[in-house]
């Protein structure tokens, strides 16, 4: 049976993810415009430096730091944060297209792909009209980028509802 265009992009995303460097998360992103793969990223150093997996280790797991939280101290780039960065050093236009991204622990369970609030920014500024999230459950999850601006617009940029991580942190963390 042929895939719905949105499971041939979240596919897409999930190859995408195959790359990462991350010992906590596999994620891969995905932006389409106008029915054309634009960009693609996945979670990594930055170019030319050492990532997690060259250095055997994350700094955030030795500190016990919740998926989700302080991400000033991962040496990583985020899937949507690169995938956003590569097509400005393409020259190519976001405004209106759609951002897909697949995510999974390392151990290949599903986990909810929404994203962190530093990247939801990067979203909005960058034009993308909307974000195709896979769950947990096998499915995927549309956000609305118009959505996030009109809520952040009416309360704070704080959304308990889908915030990355929540379904990953373990009872030991603080």
């Amino acid at each position: 049976m042929r895939p719905t265009k949105e499971k041939y992009y979240l596919n897409i995303a999930k190859e995408v993810s195959g790359r990462c460097t991350c010992f906590r998360a596999k994620i891969g992103a995905v932006i389409v415009r106008d029915d054309q793969i634009v960009s693609t990223g996945y979670i990594g150093a930055p170019r030319g430096t050492k990532d997690c997996l060259e250095r055997k280790n994350c700094l955030r797991d030795e500190l016990n730091i919740p998926h989700g939280h302080r991400y000033e101290l991962c040496r990583s780039v985020h899937a949507e944060q690169n995938c956003i960065i590569n097509a400005a050093r393409a020259g190519v236009s976001l405004l209106g297209g759609d951002m897909y991204i697949y995510s999974e622990d390392r151990d290949g369970n599903l986990t909810d792909a929404f994203p962190c609030f530093i990247c939801k920014k990067m979203i909005i500024n960058a034009g993308l009209k909307r974000v195709l999230c896979s769950t947990k459950n096998g499915k995927y999850r549309i956000f609305y980028v118009k959505d996030w601006t009109r809520d952040w617009q009416k309360k704070d940029i704080l959304d308990d509802k889908n915030q990355y991580g929540k379904d990953q942190n373990k009872n030991d963390y603080k």
